[in-house]
């Protein structure tokens, strides 16, 4: 099986100078649109109960976040370790009923928890911003 290293190699392999001329030519901007169809087959892949083609569309949407990943890399702008630490940081902070001391006792409570973190987030965000 290969890892997720393996994936950093070959979409680094991909956009260099030996690798493909399409993956080399993408941007942000063109790849959005690749971004939001593979999102839409995940979605019919769910709908349809396809789990074998719901693997390959995960697999797609994240190929779509690996090249957007590193696109910013070769800007230096961040890199998928980023994004990942990113959203490891995340998921920690926003589950304090999971990897704190805070009780929760229903899914509700849970999402409750999650939307008051996250407003907090959003207002020291907008306090930072001119």
């Amino acid at each position: 099986m290969y890892t997720f290293q393996d994936l950093v190699d070959i979409t680094n392999k991909l956009r260099s100078e030996e690798g493909c001329p399409w993956d080399r030519e993408q941007t942000h901007e063109s790849l959005k649109k690749h971004l939001e169809e593979e999102s839409e087959e995940v979605f019919l892949a769910i709908d349809h109960k396809d789990m074998d083609n719901l693997c390959e569309e995960l697999g797609d949407v994240l190929y779509q976040v690996m090249l957007h990943s590193q696109i910013a890399k070769e800007n230096q702008c961040f890199s998928i370790d980023d994004v990942v630490n990113g959203i490891c940081e995340k998921m920690i902070r926003r589950h304090p009923h999971v990897f704190g001391d805070k009780k929760v006792i229903s899914s509700e409570e849970g999402e409750a928890v999650w939307n008051a973190i996250k407003m907090q987030e959003k207002s020291r965000e907008n306090s930072k911003k001119p």
